[in-house]
């Protein structure tokens, strides 16, 4: 992956993501751009009348903040070994980053945002969705794959083969679970790339979702590969979901997702 987006802000959380956008740009030898948003939406108001305002003065320290803080980015990562450039945007995320995507290999964002759970179906690449305040770093040791056969697995699995590198590979798939490619085809996938995987068929106790995550809790994988679902916010709330139960999860891996 040599072209590498990522949302960048002020802040620990950002920090973050940005040391985790370098580090797999060192390993690649690719070239980050770094996306910083002022989204304008957020300080418009609505009244009741269907009249509307804009916050002006917020709305201008706001993006002169924002301005500073890419500036500052900008010179800090000139002197380094990764190769970067600063973009500035002033739109709803999603839509900022969808149009930076387009000819990107990956994006890297915060896990426990909204943002993560909507932005795989926006953009054609992977999206890499990481723990606040907590670097991802590269090569990996530990990866997890959460099988279910879908042509969603079978995306996030094919996109992250160049990220896999030696790492320990466990597929794991829940026992008598429907599936339209069984998941030992996952594993000779991964071997023809020359990565050796373990397959896991667990017994399905309670929701798939949390099947799954004791799985993980045993493995404690850096990383888990999974398909992005897409649900109405209502059938999320009432029901929750796969995707969004492991974007919530607050000691959980970083997931790298693709629709």
């Amino acid at each position: 992956m040599r072209s590498i987006l990522v949302h960048a802000e002020a802040g620990p959380a950002g920090r973050a993501r940005i040391d985790t956008a370098l580090s797999l740009a060192r390993m690649t030898r690719g070239h980050l751009t770094l996306l910083v948003d002022t989204p304008v939406s957020r300080y418009v108001a609505v009244d009741g009348l269907g009249g509307g305002f804009v916050a002006t003065d917020a709305l201008k320290d706001a993006i002169a903040g924002d301005d500073a803080f890419a500036r500052e980015i900008d010179s800090h990562l000139a002197r380094g070994d990764v190769r970067c450039d600063v973009v500035r945007a002033e739109r709803d995320p999603i839509d900022a980053l969808a149009d930076s995507a387009r000819l990107a290999d990956l994006v890297v964002v915060a896990r426990r945002e909204a943002l993560a759970s909507d932005l795989p179906l926006a953009v054609r690449c992977p999206v890499l969705a990481v723990n606040a305040e907590e670097t991802l770093t590269f090569p990996l040791t530990r990866v997890a794959v959460a099988w279910d056969g879908s042509v969603e697995a079978a995306t996030a699995l094919r996109s992250a083969v160049s990220l896999l590198g030696d790492a320990e590979v466990s597929v794991i798939t829940v026992e008598n679970a429907s599936a339209d490619f069984p998941a030992t085809d996952a594993v000779a996938y991964l071997s023809r790339h020359g990565i050796k995987a373990e397959l896991k068929v667990v017994e399905r106790v309670g929701a798939v979702q949390e099947t799954i995550a004791r799985e993980l809790g045993l493995l404690q994988p850096q990383l888990l590969v999974m398909g992005a679902f897409r649900h109405s916010r209502l059938r999320e709330f009432l029901f929750g979901g796969v995707t969004r139960f492991f974007l919530d999860e607050p000691a959980g891996p970083a997931l790298l997702l693709a629709h």
